[in-house]
């Protein structure tokens, strides 16, 4: 075939998913010269697994996104069209926002911004490799022949490398959606000496809004009190659409077991390793035995389509067997289904080849982001491809990498876990996987990046101001009560009475009655005559450092010593076979992930506490005789 070279470009971003979406507007956006590629512009931003945006843990990430700079919580406040916070009976450090996005608007408005962005040319076309000279990265080379020069190159490939559907006995290649798989690309990569493995994951039936009965399942309305991902949103937000709830009983669970052998999952066709927090269905029923029954959610795929989607029903099994357990299902009896439920495996690599910036070790410029880097999840993606696209022009300009800790973000933890820790399965983020997740809430998240953000040179002037102002107002208001007096009277302790705490013998400082736990800011404000008028946002960023302060306080010293030993680096070039004291485990580990510093050291499997202290002490000895 021949070749021939086209435009050169400062980078690269190969796949137009949520993680290359978040790459590619962030390079351009920092003034890189930037193209994506993507096998067709119809699947830019697409939702082939679920059309909502967030989630318990995925909600602080869409944050964190936005207070950096990122798309994803723009575009999910524009498109959405039932928004729930969950988990508002617990905790605030758990509290997390889910929107049930329209697939089809979603994907139009994405797919704009990235058209209108400056310095981003948007390409459909099959990369087939990536060239590199000298252990750098020097572009990529398409299906047509066409050659661009690239300094940096993002793969952001999603399940679209090397992709195989699986649905019963059927097998082909193919990535979501019945769009071709990217074959050559994945045989490219290893030839660079890159670990490609081989992961799978499913999505649900989708099916048709007249078959389902909807008033024998339970409704499930939005918040009345909308609160919106982006802290700087301007756009109404309403709620369009109802979403339900169903679930499977004895004769469903029977149905799978029966036809168990036809699963390409239990038949042994499929290889690849499978996420373990979202099983698909016969895997759950296989798991949980005891369970009498799993709930399913039914919600609508957008406001312009017929189209209900299957949450929590993701299967390989043949797609008559698929109509046959669903018919067992209450309101589901006469289920037309639109679109079965298919398995995909594909291609991915081992995030442990890779430095915290995202940038791969072994070749320079080249970088992953998404579920190339063995994650699952949009958020989870997007967050990846933010920081792989500022970190890919960071490097153009000569500048450090911008690498996010633990305790700063979600964002953080998730990196760290995945080129420290690596994984054998489908990364998913959950609030247990953080350590300070009380400091990582997603109200604060504002506070802990929009600096960063505006450093970095994604965040605005006129959205920094707007930022300050908001801290400015919380600063102001906490101040405030803590020697604003409410005074003693009869209204005041019949309120505290029938909130079930004890009444006043005299007054009392605000910001002692808000300690109360039973107590909220807005039954305490009636009694304050100086009392601001302030919009909910600040009241409740208010209402969460008064009340958990002395937790607070507990984290961030904890904090401060994690702080400690990430400041400690370690030598990139030491063979830890030559560190006295160390155990033959921990210096196989080190030298394989080869630490930043003593820190990331401490979180690889197989380096104890005490492997961590000869670390220490031996790093001390160095840096003396330095």
């Amino acid at each position: 075939m021949e070749k021939y070279k086209l435009e050169n470009y400062d980078v690269i971003v190969v796949g137009a998913g949520h993680a290359g979406c978040e790459a590619a507007l962030a390079s351009a956006r920092l003034g890189k010269k930037t193209a994506v590629f993507v096998l067709s512009l119809d699947t830019i931003a697409n939702m082939p697994c679920n059309p909502c945006i967030g989630g318990s843990a995925k909600g602080q990430l869409v944050c964190e996104i936005d207070a950096l700079g990122g798309q994803m919580g723009k575009t999910a406040d524009e498109t959405f069209i039932q928004s729930r916070m969950l988990n508002r009976g617990k905790g605030p450090a758990v509290h997390s926002l889910r929107v049930q996005s329209d697939r089809m608007k979603y994907h139009s408005a994405m797919k704009h911004e990235l058209e209108k962005q400056e310095n981003l040319d948007i390409k459909q076309g099959e990369v087939t490799a990536v060239t590199v000279e000298n252990g750098a990265v020097t572009g990529v080379e398409t299906k047509l022949g066409a050659i661009y020069g690239a300094k940096c190159v993002i793969i952001t490939t999603g399940t679209y490398l090397n992709g195989a559907i699986h649905i019963g006995e059927t097998s082909f290649p193919s990535g979501p959606d019945s769009i071709a798989p990217a074959i050559p690309l994945s045989e490219s990569l290893k030839a660079l000496g890159l670990n490609i493995r081989r992961f799978k994951t499913g999505t649900p039936a989708r099916v048709h809004r007249r078959s389902i009965d909807f008033s024998v399942m339970e409704e499930q309305d939005g918040d009345e009190d909308i609160i919106p991902f982006s802290f700087d949103n301007k756009l109404p937000l309403e709620n369009k659409t109802k979403c339900y709830i169903t679930y499977t009983n004895e004769r469903t669970h029977k149905v799978i077991l029966d036809n168990l052998d036809k699963s390409p999952l239990y038949s042994g066709r499929i290889h690849g390793v499978g996420p373990r927090y979202c099983p698909s269905i016969e895997d759950k029923i296989v798991r949980f035995k005891d369970k009498e029954r799993h709930q399913l959610f039914v919600e609508p795929m957008g406001l312009d389509t017929d189209e209900y989607y299957l949450q929590g029903m993701s299967t390989s099994l043949p797609e008559y067997v698929q109509l046959e357990f669903l018919r067992t299902i209450k309101g589901l009896e006469h289920v037309e289904i639109m679109r079965p439920a298919y398995a995909i495996e594909y291609d991915c690599c081992d995030p442990l080849e890779l430095y915290p910036s995202l940038e791969f070790k072994k070749i320079s410029g080249l970088f992953g982001a998404g579920q190339f880097n063995c994650t699952s999840g949009y958020e989870e993606a997007a967050a990846q491809g933010l920081i792989a696209g500022i970190n890919a022009s960071r490097k153009l300009d000569n500048l450090p990498p911008l690498i996010l800790d633990r305790a700063s973000s979600y964002i953080g933890t998730l990196i760290d876990d995945l080129v420290t820790k690596g994984c054998v399965e489908p990364y998913r983020m959950m609030t247990s996987r953080s350590e300070y997740r009380l400091i990582l809430r997603q109200d604060n998240a504002p506070e802990r990046l929009t600096e960063i953000g505006h450093e970095v040179g994604l965040v605005s002037e006129e959205r920094y101001s707007f930022f300050l102002d908001m801290k400015n107002k919380v600063d102001s208001e906490i101040e405030r009560i803590k020697t604003a007096t409410i005074h003693k009277s009869d209204a005041l302790n019949q309120m505290l009475i029938q909130k079930g705490t004890s009444p006043l013998d005299r007054g009392a400082r605000f910001v002692e009655l808000l300690k109360r736990p039973q107590i909220s800011y807005n039954d305490i404000k009636p009694f304050d005559q100086s009392a601001p008028d302030l919009p909910p946002e600040i009241i409740n960023k208010v209402e969460i450092n008064v009340k958990y302060e002395g937790y607070i306080k507990t984290q961030l010293e904890q904090i401060e010593q994690m702080r400690k030993l990430e400041s400690k680096l370690l030598p990139t070039d030491v063979d830890y076979r030559k560190v006295k004291g160390l155990r033959l485990e921990a210096q196989e580990k080190l030298n394989k992930h080869k630490p930043l510093n003593i820190g990331q050291a401490g979180r690889i499997s197989g380096v104890n506490p005490a492997d961590v202290s000869v670390l220490l002490i031996w790093l001390a000895g160095r840096n003396k005789n330095d």
